[in-house]
């Protein structure tokens, strides 16, 4: 992955030779992408945005709202569970895929569950967060699609 137009094996070669002299411990440190998209403030900002998109949209709008009676304490599970994904402080422990097998979910809701997604990373984060962001997205979708046999889609809005 590049970084600031420097390769990754650019910048271990950097660390190696530049950085020699530092603590073995700061050479391996680098920001959580939890970190980098500002903590759980940051995640608490991106899932309110989204999920005010998801609940308006017209066809996964209504799977939402039937499912989710308590919206506050949804985002504060799903910001948890996006907390561990992404190395950051979490208690999550939902048993997300079993929730997803009785909705009836198709190719579709989540080709426009990942568009949406897509356009909250794009629009609320920078562009190397977004990217790592919807790269896990991408990946959670598809396992998700594979467990509830929702088929296949394009599923790629990189």
């Amino acid at each position: 992955m590049k970084r600031r137009g420097l390769s990754s094996k650019t910048i271990l070669a950097i660390q190696l030779t530049g950085f020699i002299l530092s603590p073995v411990k700061d050479m391996n440190l680098q920001p959580s992408l939890y970190e980098r998209i500002g903590g759980r403030d940051g995640l608490a900002r991106l899932l309110h945005h989204f999920y005010a998109d998801v609940r308006q949209h017209t066809l996964i709008g209504p799977i939402f709202n039937q499912q989710i009676e308590d919206w506050p304490a949804h985002l504060e599970k799903i910001g948890s569970f996006w907390a561990r994904l992404t190395g950051g402080p979490s208690g999550y422990s939902g048993q997300m895929p079993r929730k997803h097998l009785p909705l009836g979910l198709e190719a579709r809701h989540f080709d426009v569950w990942l568009q949406l997604w897509t356009f909250n990373c794009r629009s609320h984060l920078k562009e190397a967060e977004a990217g790592e962001m919807i790269c896990m997205a991408q990946e959670i979708g598809q396992r998700l699609k594979i467990i509830v046999g929702a088929g296949s889609s394009s599923g790629s809005f990189i």
